[in-house]
């Protein structure tokens, strides 16, 4: 607080004092705490007076005084201790009769009561009785105030229960050791004490205080000191006689003062202070009249400043209101006018052979185990077929029963893992290649037993996920058996949405270090940092070379690329101009060849990095491209195979820029004249049409795509699917199942979820091209709308709705509709008999004779039988039938092992 004080230093005359304080003056110590005392009556030998003290802890006491007469001549004395709830009483010897009217006893601990407590001695009746209270340890509320200065002596107020058992307070401190102050007479609700100087201090500081109750420290409340406060000066004033005014001002705030002329005292705290010199006064007038200059040109200064600022703003504004309009006329003009320029011939579909798309759908994350099979195999089948241990094993899998129980006890193991399951049911598909009727069998007895595990939880969870050697082994069969399906009906409009899809994207910029693109179908892959750009035609000369024994002997080709493409994209967008037209590839690859610009003057290498590239002000390197070197249209550009010594492209990094700029370089001024001066503001929301506009321009290729995987040609379906759908109805209606969703969600785990949309984002599985990050992100969204055609769950999308999902709601409901009417057109289908199925697994069997090293896959399923041999042995000793089994395997083992020896394996 802040105010005047008044201070008698003269029968007539008082002394005026204003200090600033932060909070009111404390009181002093109060009354002393209360004794309580029961004086005790005479007994015929010893009298007591008093016990010391009555009030104490649940810790009990080291030490409590008795006081009284003629200790020293009685023999025998003891302290008996009784509870109020009739306990039986605690005797206590004594500690030390330190004289005849003064002795100790040490007290127990115990729980919170009241005890009576007497004094016996020389064997004779017990002392008139007094009350001992034992309660709980103190505790503290608060502190008031919670500041001291430096130098001490300020008085403090705790609050808190029980403080009449406390022996001292001690304030501890980290640089040296405890101290314990000095206290005030108080009561068990509040202590007060003077705080101690902490002299050795030169800043503030904060101190624990803690509460001493016989041996045991409890801490209270934190105390803050602060350095001692500086009075700077005070002002004499006479004018206003006969009251003498004194000014003192200070830079610390304080409490407690006592002033005598220029002596200020603050608990342990003297301090003289100076008076004001009287030419303050001169320095005020000279002052003045530059402060009051100063803030009028900061007035100015500012005010100029304001108006410029608001004026850029507004320009600012102007400039995103041009771009927002801008871009919302052309994404609606490209809605309704864009036409897509769909690929009429490109060339042969590039399918994979058998052997690599069943390779890359059995092995998705295991490239080792798909090279392995991919190459050769080191011997003809005869010569495999001589090997007894693998003929032995080949017949052991081949027996049903044992397979089953062999991967019951292999899912059982806790050590084998996701991995080891999808890894197993592909090393068997493999090798029971040729015995795909057997394979079938296999798969309908693991569905069966999956359906009983499954169906007491929740049976539309079957085949959702593939954590189980059988859904691993569903999703190979499906491979299998729908691998001609898939070529004949499905190949051509699949690569047809690929092409297209890849067409759209290179339609518009496209970021080489990130693969953002303005046109695409995922917003994360969204490039909307772009500027403007313009299509460049290209005049592209492919030279004959030996590797294109196809080609003529000098083609040109005119090729459109942007100006903003990178050279590297020139090069790619030149090689896909030369594959349409011709229908077949130039011959070399993307790294082998290189751009030449061709002119009257000179002849000048393309590259994406040189020594005219561009960097940035944070060392960043921007790409080069077609604008960079300044090529028109109808501008000559020659390909050309560069040396086998020559560079090769470089490997960019994040040192190296396209179209996203640097946060330094994107919020650059706009070149041109017409926004000389303003910065172009970009808002991702505004090319969210993009998304839409590539939408529609696809969308006749992914309906047709859609279209010919859920209908019938010729009303016949696969034979595959024919056969799963009906064997799923049949197990369905054997456990009683009514419910025709679950039925549904059945077949859509089983054949969509499972084998389609593993195929529509991996387009690599089924053709020999190289899928993008950015191409990957654009199936994603194609599969997400393919599967929720299956789903039975009723969309609800809002207008915070992911756009991947809101770009085909509206399809969406007709999908559904189309999807419903194939599973109902497949189950009307006359129903396959056996021999049919039989006749079109053996006819596949045989389509795939010789494809693997099934070799390597009876090894493969070896080691996985060897790891948990134990375990397998002991399942078969435990059921019956298994006896010939055991023997068969042991003689495997043993073949094995033999092998192992001569180092065959």
């Amino acid at each position: 607080m802040e105010g005047w004080y008044n201070i008698s230093q003269a029968p007539d005359k008082d002394l005026k004092v204003q200090l600033s304080f932060p909070a009111k003056n404390q009181d002093s110590c109060n009354a002393a705490a209360s004794k309580g005392i029961a004086t005790a009556q005479k007994t015929e030998h010893i009298s007591i007076h008093s016990i010391e003290p009555l009030w104490i802890s649940t810790l009990g006491k080291s030490e409590i005084t008795v006081k009284g007469e003629n200790f020293t001549r009685a023999s025998g004395i003891k302290l008996i201790l009784t509870g109020i709830t009739g306990c039986k009483p605690d005797i206590i010897k004594v500690r030390n009769v330190l004289n005849d009217t003064h002795m100790t006893f040490s007290l127990p601990p115990t729980r919170k009561e009241a005890k009576r407590v007497c004094i016996q001695a020389n064997g004779k009746k017990c002392s008139p009785p007094m009350t001992l209270h034992y309660v709980s340890l103190p505790s503290c509320f608060g502190i008031k105030p919670n500041t001291s200065w430096i130098s001490g002596g300020r008085k403090i107020t705790t609050t808190g229960r029980n403080f009449n058992v406390v022996d001292s307070v001690i304030i501890s401190d980290d640089q040296r050791s405890n101290l314990t102050v000095s206290r005030c007479p108080g009561n068990e609700s509040e202590y007060h004490y003077l705080t101690p100087s902490l002299s050795h201090a030169t800043e503030g500081k904060v101190v624990d205080m803690v509460l001493k109750v016989d041996t045991t420290f409890i801490p209270c409340v934190k105390l803050h000191y602060q350095p001692d406060p500086v009075f700077i000066n005070y002002q004499l004033h006479t004018e206003l006689d006969p009251d003498l005014e004194l000014k003192i001002y200070v830079s610390l705030k304080v409490v407690n003062y006592h002033s005598l002329f220029n002596i200020v005292k603050l608990g342990n705290f003297e301090h003289e202070v100076k008076p004001t010199s009287s030419h303050i006064y001169l320095y005020v007038l000279i002052l003045l009249p530059i402060v009051v200059g100063v803030i009028i040109v900061a007035f100015i200064v500012t005010r100029y400043k304001s108006k410029e600022l608001t004026r850029k703003q507004s320009q600012q504004l102007e400039l995103l209101e041009y771009e927002i309009r801008k871009e919302i006329r052309e994404g609606f003009a490209e809605l309704q006018m864009d036409e897509l320029d769909v690929v009429d011939s490109f060339g042969t579909v590039p399918f994979l052979d058998y052997k690599h798309f069943a390779l890359r759908t059995f092995f998705p994350e295991s490239g080792g185990f798909a090279s392995i099979f991919s190459e050769d195999m080191p011997q003809s089948r005869d010569q495999t077929s001589k090997d007894e241990s693998f003929n032995m094993l080949h017949a052991l899998i081949c027996n049903k029963n044992f397979l089953v129980t062999l991967i019951h006890t292999l899912e059982k193991q806790k050590n084998f893992s996701v991995k080891d399951r999808c890894l197993f049911a592909s090393f068997l598909t493999i090798a029971l290649q040729t015995k795909l009727v057997y394979l079938t069998h296999i798969l309908e007895v693991l569905t069966k037993d999956l359906m009983e595990q499954s169906s007491n939880v929740q049976p539309k969870l079957l085949l959702r996920r593939t954590e189980s050697v059988v859904e691993k082994l569903l999703t190979n069969w499906m491979s299998v058996c729908l691998s001609g399906f898939l070529r004949e009906t499905i190949g051509e409009p699949f690569y047809l949405l690929v092409t297209t899809l890849n067409q759209r994207i290179n339609k518009g910029p496209v970021d080489a270090i990130t693969c953002k693109a303005l046109y695409t179908l995922n917003e994360d892959w969204l490039l909307w940092q772009v500027s403007e750009f313009k299509t460049v035609v290209l005049n592209v000369i492919f030279e004959k070379i030996p590797e294109n024994e196809s080609g003529d002997a000098c083609q040109t080709i005119q090729v459109n690329v942007l100006d903003c493409d990178t050279i590297g994209q020139a090069k790619e967008k030149s090689l896909q101009a030369f594959l349409n037209k011709n229908g077949f590839l130039y011959g070399l690859q993307l790294d082998e060849i290189g751009l030449e610009l061709v002119s009257e003057e000179q002849q000048r290498e393309l590259l994406d990095i040189d020594g005219s590239s561009e960097v940035m002000e944070d060392g960043i390197r921007k790409l080069n491209t077609i604008s960079h070197y300044e090529i028109s249209n109808g501008a000559t550009i020659k390909v050309f195979k560069k040396k086998a010594n020559s560079r090769s492209d470089v490997d960019y990094s994040d040192e190296h820029c396209h179209l996203i700029l640097p946060d330094s370089e994107a919020n650059k001024d706009v070149k041109g004249a017409g926004h000389k001066g303003k910065q172009k503001f970009k808002v991702k929301e505004m090319y969210l049409t993009k998304l839409l506009s590539t939408k529609v321009a696809i969308h006749s290729v992914v309906e047709k795509l859609f279209r010919s995987i859920w209908s019938l040609p010729n009303n016949k379906a696969p034979v595959a699917i024919k056969y799963f759908f009906d064997f799923l109805d049949a197990q369905a209606e054997s456990k009683k199942i009514t419910d025709p969703d679950v039925v549904h969600i059945w077949k859509t785990n089983s054949l969509p979820l499972r084998f389609w949309v593993n195929i529509l984002k991996n387009p690599q599985f089924v053709f020999d091209i190289k899928k993008t990050s950015h191409i990957d992100g654009c199936l994603s969204v194609i599969a997400q709308a393919f599967m929720d055609a299956f789903s039975l769950a009723e969309q609800t999308l809002g207008k915070e709705a992911p756009t991947n999902k809101l770009l085909y709601a509206k399809d969406i409901p007709l999908y559904k509709k189309e999807v419903k009417a194939y599973y109902k057109a497949i189950r009307d289908l006359p129903p396959l008999t056996t021999s049919e199925v039989e006749e079109f697994l053996t006819q596949e069997s045989k389509k795939h004779e010789n494809e693997f090293n099934e070799k390597v896959a009876l090894v493969e399923i070896y080691r996985y039988i060897v790891k948990y041999y134990d375990e397998i042995v002991s399942k078969l000793e435990r059921e019956r039938g298994f006896e010939e089994v055991q023997k068969q395997l042991q003689q495997v083992k043993a073949l094995f092992d033999e092998k192992k020896k001569c180092k065959w394996l």
